[in-house]
């Protein structure tokens, strides 16, 4: 079985193949860094120092892109994140 059929077949990476959408978290400067990085380890499956990095770019520089992945992977991750309040974008 090659890359391609593995990353097909398995369910966490079958949203990095098509065409590359972005989903960006944008700073709001009202939710902690703990609720933002649990938010993303819980949702866009980070792992600790990940989530940690991403928190602090959109707390520098205003935006972050968290995921990368087809527009229907990343749609439902937006989706719970906005639902937590938070402010995210596909792009």
């Amino acid at each position: 079985m090659d890359i391609r059929e593995q990353v097909r077949k398995h369910p966490d990476l079958s949203g990095i193949s098509g065409k590359g959408h972005y989903l960006i978290l944008h700073n709001d400067d009202v939710h902690t860094f703990d609720y933002v990085i649990t938010s993303l380890i819980e949702i866009c499956k980070h792992d600790v120092h990940q989530a940690e990095q991403c928190a602090y770019i959109v707390h520098y520089k205003g935006k972050c892109d968290v995921k990368k992945g087809s527009y229907d992977f990343l749609h439902p991750m937006k989706d719970r994140l906005a639902d937590k309040g938070l402010s995210v974008t596909i792009d």
